[in-house]
Parts: C-alpha cells; structure tokens; sequence
C-alpha cells in the first residue's frame, strides 16, 4: 500500500472550447478506471490556477494514474480537453517531485492541447495502519445528470471521523443582478459548490432583487476551511441559462462558532448577494469495524445518553439525536456480473449524509461488519440502506434498497430487511442484516418538527411520465371526491332522504349554533383523533391497506425500467421539449395537492404515533387558549409578531408551523414505500443462530 500525496498547481495554454475564445477547465484523477480526485472548475480561463490537494491510496504501482481536462458546460456534456498519465513506478520513493505533463488527444495527436504542472510524492503505508479518507465522486443513477459525493472506508481502518466541522449557509438576498431578458429582468437562482458538494436555490421569477431566504449545511473536511464557490444564474426555458456572475468565499478567513454576514460583489457581471455563514464544530459522523462499538463502551453510552437527556432540552436544538447502524451482511443479492456473482457495496444515508461499506469482490453473500454513526437533526427522517454493484467501466449496478422512518426502529435488534426495487414498491432479490439504535430527546424533536425540512440536495431531476401523471390525477382525484362524497351527505339532509338522520342533523346545527364558541374548534379535532386512537388500540383499526397506490407504483417501476433502456438509445437533444416543463410542473402540482390531503388523513389515521400524539397536545394548548383568551387578545398577539418580525430578525426565514409538520407526515405514496415487507422464514436470524447452534 503507497499513499500519493499529488497538488494540482496549474494549467497553461490549454484548448479553447467555448465560444468566447476560453474554457471553463477542471481536472479528473483517475486510477485503475475508478475516479479518485476532481478538481474545482475555473470559470473563463485557459491558464488556470488551482493549487488543490489531494491523498490518494495506491495498492499497485503498475497502475498509471491517468489526467483527464473537460471543459465544464453548463446542461450539456463537458467537453475533452485532453488527458495524460503518470507512471508511477518512475517516482522515487518519499522524493517530491514537480511533474510537467503535455496533454493529448487520441484522436487528434497532432494538436497542442497545452500542459499540466503537478508536484507529487509518493510514501509507502506497509505496516502502518493511518484514518485516510477517500474522496470518491460517482452516479449511481444513469438516468440521473447528478453526480453525487461519497465516503469510503478502506479495510485497514479500524474507526474514522468523516467530516471536521458543518458550514450552515443562509442565502438571503441579491441586489442589483444584471439583467439577462429582453424585458430587463431576470429569472435568477444560485449555485453553491464546495469541493463535491452541491446546492442549488430556488428560482425567483423576473426580478433583480430576489429574496430567498434559504439554508442549507454543507460539511467540512479541511482543517484549513476550503473555497465555497458560488455562480449567480438566469433561468432560460428550452435553452441553456444565462450566466449572471460569480463570487467565492475563502472558510479559512472567517472565525469558527459565529455567524458572519457577507456582502459579496459578482464578478464578471453586476450586483452583490448577501449570505450568512456559520462555521461549528464536527458532528458525531464515523465509520468503523464492528470491534469499535460506541453504545457497548458504557462511558460513551453514559455520555450519549446524557446529551439527550429531557434535562438538557435547549441545548443545541438543531442536535435532535444519536443513530447507530450496525451493517452486519447481505444475503442471497442478485447476480450483475456475466461471472455469476456481484461486486457488492452499501450506502447508507440519512439526509445529506451519505456513507460507504467496502467493496466485497465476486460474493452474493457478503459480509461488511460495519459501523455507520450518525448525528440526528429531524427525528422524522428516514434512513436509506441501498446496495449496489461495483463495476470499473460504468455506473455501479442497484441491487437493492431499504427505507427505514427512524421512528419506526426496534433499538438494539438484528433485523432481515428484504431488499426493494428502485422505487420501494416491491421485492427484489436478496436480504440485508442490520442493527439499528436511535436516542433522542423527544422534546428537541417535536420542536424541530414546527420548522422547514431539510432539504435533500442531491435527487434525481423530475421527469415526465405518464404513470407518474395519471397516479397523481387520481391521487388529487380521491381527496377532492371525499369533500364532494360530504357535500353530498350534507345536502341529503337538507333534502330528507332520510327523516331521521335530517331531524338529528337539524336537533345538532341549533345545538352547536346557538352554544357554538371558537374553542369547540380544535375541540373537535381533538376528539376525532382520541376516536380513531381508541378504534384502533381495541382492534377495530378501520385503515386499510392502499392497494391502490401499491398498484399504480408497481405499474410506474415497469415503465422506469423502460424509459431506462429507451433512454440508452435516444440522444439528449432529442429529450428537450418546451411542453415537457409544463408537463412537469402540472404533474407536481397533482402530487403536492395530493400530499397534503393524504398528510391530513394520515395524521388523524395515526399513521405515525409520535406525530399524532404531538398534534393531540398542540389542539390540547389551543383549546385551553381559546376558551379562556378573548379572541381580540389572541389576534392581537398574532398581529404584532407578524409586523414585528422582520425588525427583531431582518434574515428570518419564513416559514409555516403547520405546514411544516404535515411535511413530516407520510402521504400515501411514501406509506407504501416505508412498508416493510414480509421476511421468508429462512432468512430469519433466529432460525439462523439455531442452524449455527446444530
């Protein structure tokens, strides 16, 4: 084992790829096939500067490391720029060494595509067991344009401590943005990046004064800080987006545990944007082997137990709580190789937090004893376990994947999870062992609950379907139909169909008329819920299984795996249509018109007990408010924080308490999708230690 320590310094007289006569250059490693390093890209610029590092771990030296230079474009595919390589075996030993590489083009070797200068040092690791962390860059999504940052733990590590620290970001405003349409305005969003990781705000339409109001964390990995570079964009339906301006901020210039406002002047355009940036210390994220167990250490349980202990309720209420996942093996995975077996690994997720198992070579049973620890900021998260196919030529293959809600977790048992298909509706081939513990202060956890949800930077692009469509029509179309289907109740009272419900109906409105008071309100709901926990706990649960959705989801993977081939065929020009954004956007609104009846019922259907629970207390506080504060009081209260909002806190971020906690609801796609599917007995851990005992 060597361990390559490479600075990219520079690039002269590279190839002009745009228009303008320039490049937007960056800088792939690449070692055995397998991406290891990418540089930032330098905007505009045919000798560029970049002075980044970066440790790679080598086991062969016959292996060369290969250069590769794209020119980055914006919505389309990067262009070559050129590649070289380094032979390894010419270095010497613990010698640094400054290394001028001439770039090529297979194709055009004639062509002078200019030069790369590096400085490496190459230091054998026999013997020497050091916590590396490995920056790997890949898709695990072919159909998706996103690539994705995540962590791999080589096996010679007994425990590692992934990030040093969290940069929480609050995007406030622009001011005076150059206007980029034909009617003076712009449509403008912003693009965040900090090594590999990714943001990507909202889009404000015609303005030059946009207000976002957004925040999002990116982690820290350098002791020094880093460069957080950040491109301003106008967003161009059907073509590419106009170029607004950049601006950068160097982390290593600002103090840590404190909140800095900056001004940031655009460079190569106009107007200025306006962020907070906060810089804290690591959570507690690591990777290790199943020997460094932190809930078996007592001192360490002790201390877990004590940070989230109901006595230390205002004590960073953004540190929710604690999440162990004990990835012990897999059974039974499909085959992806023409070898007849896989090349497995796992990603565990739990937000933005993304983590990797090794690699276990030509196994369908594989073993990984692994320990991920988590830090949770929202109890109502859901952590994905998702096993893939390593393969060196392309994208890694899916396997399989789990959902597990977090508030859905047995601590401290071993469970078989059956592996699901890409869109969590059904089976796939193969189980996953894992073992899960999760400690948190229920107080910090209801009220995170009132506050916007995180939101998950890296998803797959939304995309036309015509399942997708049609699912959520008729999703929209069985909430509106229970408002008609109580209208219609309704207005047959009205009518006396049936005399005796008409009088009862007509006894009850002078009843609650004549005494009705505002408090009876949340009253109602109040007793709704109480009904529908007492049906279900004495066995007369009257939810039922939505088949219906589990149909239409069913449905919708056969035409993913279908646009997944056709979509190996077509090129991307032929895929942009300017109707396929309006498509797209009536196909959200469904969904989110849908969603937010369906968060309704499941909330009064206790769908999720905490969440149900929380919402009895709440109508609880709002009832006793009600019947002993005059309502002009409470209004009064409201009106005043609402005006006075912004003078007390001008960089609020705005937000709405219930929506946010219907947001932690599971509409009835995502209850489906959460199910956990029923274990062949075979495969369960009990029967297993049995078989071991015999």
């Amino acid at each position: 084992m060597y361990q390559l320590d490479i600075t990219l310094r520079r690039g002269q007289s590279l190839a002009a790829r745009d228009r303008g006569g320039t490049s937007d250059p960056y800088v792939k490693f690449k070692i055995g096939g397998k991406e290891v390093f990418r540089s930032k890209i330098i905007h505009k610029n045919l000798n560029p500067i970049w002075e980044e590092k970066a440790c790679i771990l080598v086991e062969h030296l016959r292996e060369p490391l290969y250069i590769k230079v794209f020119d980055y474009d914006f919505g389309l595919q990067d262009d070559f720029m050129g590649s070289a390589f380094l032979d390894l075996t010419q270095l010497e030993l613990n010698r640094p060494t400054d290394v001028t590489l001439t770039l090529k083009d297979s194709h055009y070797p004639d062509h002078y595509l200019g030069i790369i200068l590096l400085s490496v040092i190459l230091t054998p690791k026999e013997g020497e067991h050091r916590d590396v962390t490995i920056l790997m860059r890949k898709s695990w999504k072919r159909s998706s344009k996103f690539q994705t940052q995540s962590l791999r733990l080589s096996d010679v590590h007994r425990k590692s401590h992934l990030w040093r620290g969290i940069v929480s970001i609050t995007l406030i405003e622009g001011r005076d943005l150059k206007a980029m349409d034909s009617n003076g305005l712009s449509d403008p969003y912003v693009k965040f990046r900090l090594g590999h990781q990714k943001y990507k705000s909202k889009i404000m339409p015609k303005t030059l004064n946009p207000q976002w109001r957004e925040q999002f964390d990116f982690h820290l990995y350098e002791e020094r800080g880093g460069i957080i570079d950040i491109t301003a964009w106008d967003k161009d339906a059907g073509k590419r987006d106009d170029f607004i301006g950049r601006c950068q901020v160097d982390l290593s210039a600002l103090s840590r545990e404190q909140t800095h406002k900056l001004e940031l002047q655009l460079e190569e355009g106009e107007g200025h944007l306006v962020l907070l940036v906060t810089l804290t210390a690591s959570a507690t994220v690591s990777i290790s082997d199943l020997s460094v167990n932190s809930l078996e250490d007592q001192k360490e349980r002790e201390e877990i137990l004590r940070r989230y202990s109901p006595l230390r309720i205002f004590h960073n209420l953004k540190d929710v709580g604690f999440l162990q996942v004990k990835v012990v093996r897999a059974e039974g995975l499909m085959v992806a190789d023409v070898t007849g077996k896989s090349d497995p690994f796992c990603v565990v997720e739990l937000n933005n937090d993304r983590l990797l198992t090794h690699t276990v070579y030509k196994n369908l049973n594989p073993e990984w004893n692994k320990i991920f620890t988590f830090n949770i900021k929202d109890i109502h998260s859901v952590l994905e376990v998702t096993v893939y196919d390593e393969d060196r030529d392309r994208s890694a293959d899916f396997l399989g994947k789990v959902a597990i809600p977090l508030l859905s977790i047995q601590n401290g048992e071993q469970k078989a999870y059956v592996l699901k298909n890409k869109q969590l509706t059904g089976p796939t081939k193969g189980v996953i062992y894992l073992e899960i513990d999760v400690i948190f202060n229920a107080v910090k956890a209801s009220l995170r609950t009132l506050i916007p949800k995180e939101q998950k930077y890296i998803e797959e692009e939304n995309r036309l379907s015509k399942q997708l469509l049609l699912r959520n029509f008729i999703r929209m179309k069985r909430c509106v139909m229970v408002l008609v289907n109580a209208a219609y109740y309704v207005n047959s009272c009205f009518d006396w169909d049936s005399p005796p419900r008409s009088l009862a109906a007509f006894v009850l409105f002078l009843f609650v008329v004549w005494n009705f008071e505002l408090y009876m309100i949340p009253l109602v709901l109040l007793l709704l819920l109480t009904w529908n926990y007492f049906l279900i706990i004495s066995g007369k649960d009257n939810r039922q299984r939505d088949t219906v959705v589990e149909d239409m989801l069913e449905d919708e993977e056969e035409e993913d795996d279908k646009d997944d081939k056709d979509s190996e065929k077509k090129g991307f020009i032929n895929k942009i249509y300017a109707i396929q954004e309006v498509c797209i956007s009536v196909q959200n609104i469904l969904d989110e018109v849908a969603s937010f009846g369906e968060r309704i019922k499941n909330t009064f259907n206790w769908t999720v007990p905490f969440l149900s629970w929380l919402a009895i207390v709440a109508l609880c506080v709002f009832t006793v408010i009600l019947y002993f504060i005059p309502l002009r009081y409470i209004v009064l209260v409201w009106g005043i924080n609402k005006f006075t909002k912004k003078l007390r806190s001008p960089y609020a971020i705005d937000n709405n308490e219930l929506l946010d906690f219907l947001s932690r609801v599971p509409s009835d796609v995502q209850v489906v999708q959460y199910q956990e599917l029923k274990l062949d007995p075979s495969h369960s851990p009990c029967k297993r230690k049995k078989n071991n005992l015999g």
